[in-house]
């Protein structure tokens, strides 16, 4: 951390200058009336090296302040490295680095967009692309390496004893060593091979096979490459939606965690939720089950950002499943998050205009110590309440005793602040006394 604070030093020091130096030259052009080629030249020349300045800044991991090589986006929306940002979260960290925030979950979604502009300014500037792939043991380099890969995909044709040695292998490989994943679309029809035991008969019909290929699968879309191979093929998501239906635990949660991957892009999100996406993975959060309920709520969520698969949601009742969720103490911060993203919706605000609601929704904001919950609580208060005299009524009553959503609008983060600030105008509006 302290190598990266050096660098970022480093490099805040040199845009200064160049700055500088730039309002100087500018400067000059401006008040010289003849004012020749050179000078032009170097204006220009000062702006290519300050536009290097910031590409390089941006490009730089906020962990490490390296050039990053595998650009991940957090759930936190921002980017990191995937070595230095895998690294915090082994370590146990539950946080954003940066922004500090609780995260709604830990998948690590490839950054495509910033990954190409970083391979693309490297060329430009004859810069050695940098490796995104590449594990401890060294890069799967060798055509032998390839060979054998390739022959394990082939095995999926095979007798079922060597298909499920098959399928462990790749699961293992997939998981353990990046460059397996980074060449696995250069074969030919490798989705069609890999899935194509599950497809014989029912899903399920040999769980273990099943949850060895999903995991794989799912392993395999941390690469962009491998991302548009999934998406395209028509039978990988309809498979992935039928994976989160049936199967063990370890499989549904991992084609959970696949869709939710899939649904960074919006096209596809949409493809998601017509295919039939909703309903296996609301039965998913709704039985509960600690290791998967988590990642079931981070594939709805990765969803609604979709408005019609938003409404899907609402249709299938996930606003009564989330707060019964809520109610039992379960995921509380994830799940806040989900019913925020949730009541932008009119079929939504209608299910949470209830008593029991806001009364939950205040006891939260009093008792959460996670800044990002109290603004996603506060956020839902002004979807619900803003129009509703008899439930504004109701915060008005409830904070003449705890202030609650008062105190939000002195010490909430700045999205809490406009939310509580616009309710509290709303209440003193209408009642004799503020809050």
């Amino acid at each position: 951390m302290a190598e990266k604070e050096e660098s970022s030093a480093a490099g805040g020091g040199r845009e200064e200058e160049l700055k500088k130096e730039l309002q100087s030259v500018v400067k000059k052009i401006v008040d010289e009336d003849n004012y020749g080629i050179e000078i032009t030249l170097k204006a220009i020349s000062i702006l290519s090296d300050l536009s290097d300045t910031v590409l390089t800044k941006k490009f730089r991991c906020p962990i490490s302040g390296e050039i990053m090589g595998d650009p991940v986006v957090l759930s936190s929306g921002l980017t990191y490295d995937r070595p230095s940002i895998q690294k915090w979260l082994n370590e146990g960290n539950l946080t954003c680095p940066q922004s500090k925030e609780v995260l709604s979950h830990t998948i690590l979604t490839p950054n495509c967009l910033v990954r190409k502009l970083i391979s693309s300014w490297c060329k430009g500037h004859g810069v050695a692309v940098l490796r995104s792939h590449q594990d401890s043991n060294g890069e799967m380099s060798t055509e032998f390496d390839r060979v054998y890969f390739n022959s394990l995909v082939t095995k999926m044709f095979s007798s079922l004893t060597d298909r499920k040695e098959a399928a462990k292998e790749l699961r293992r490989l997939t998981t353990a060593a990046p460059s397996y994943r980074a060449v696995f679309f250069e074969f030919t029809d490798p989705i069609s091979r890999l899935i194509g035991p599950l497809l014989e008969g029912s899903v399920d019909s040999d769980p273990e096979l099943q949850e060895d290929l999903i995991t794989t699968f799912m392993n395999l879309l941390v690469d962009c490459d491998n991302m548009k191979l999934v998406a395209d093929h028509p039978d990988a998501i309809p498979l992935l939606i039928k994976s989160v239906e049936f199967g063990t635990i370890e499989t549904r949660k991992n084609a959970a965690v696949a869709l939710s991957m899939l649904s960074s892009d919006n096209d596809r999100r949409l493809f998601i939720g017509n295919a039939g996406a909703p309903m296996p993975l609301l039965q998913l959060l709704r039985e509960g089950h600690p290791i998967a309920m988590k990642e079931a709520a981070s594939a709805i969520l990765n969803q609604c950002v979709e408005y019609n698969n938003k409404e899907k949601f609402i249709e299938l009742g996930a606003v009564k499943v989330l707060l019964e969720k809520i109610r039992e103490g379960k995921l509380v911060d994830e799940l806040i998050n989900l019913v925020a993203q949730l009541s932008t919706h009119p079929k939504a605000v209608n299910e949470l205009s209830e008593l029991d609601t806001v009364h939950c929704l205040l006891g939260i904001i009093r008792e959460t110590e996670s800044e990002r919950t109290k603004e996603n609580c506060v956020a839902i208060l002004y979807n619900v309440c803003l129009n509703d005299v008899g439930l504004l009524k109701v915060i008005w009553t409830e904070g003449i005793e705890h202030q609650t959503v008062a105190k939000l609008v002195d010490s909430g983060t700045a999205r809490a602040k406009r939310k509580a600030t616009a309710l509290a105008t709303k209440i003193g509006k209408l009642f004799p006394t503020v809050l």
